[in-house]
């Protein structure tokens, strides 16, 4: 196997629902309601994959800083890579109160 070198590399557990949790998101995690400055926890799910933030932030603990009709920015205070800023993004559905 050669060029794995893709966006998701590794990511085949991190990912993955729990055990008898895949499937339909339910109601509850679209209409949770963010505002600036809650304290959320980063975790991508393998269902709903737009707006999936990167891998490198997983399992992450960030603040929100900006809240839109349809996205949610977030900055991280521990510096991964090169940003400390996660750029707006459609991550309701990928977040979860700290």
């Amino acid at each position: 196997m050669t060029n794995t070198k893709g966006k998701r590399r590794g990511t085949r557990y991190m990912f993955s629902g729990p055990f008898r949790k895949h499937g339909v998101v339910p109601l509850a995690t679209y209409m949770r309601i963010y505002k600036k400055g809650d304290i959320v926890d980063i975790k991508g799910m393998g269902t709903v994959q737009k707006g999936m933030p990167h891998k490198c932030y997983h399992g992450k603990t960030g603040r929100v800083y900006n809240v839109t009709q349809h996205a949610v920015g977030i900055i991280v205070n521990k510096q991964v890579k090169d940003s400390c800023e996660l750029p707006c993004g459609c991550w309701e559905l990928n977040l979860s109160p700290s």
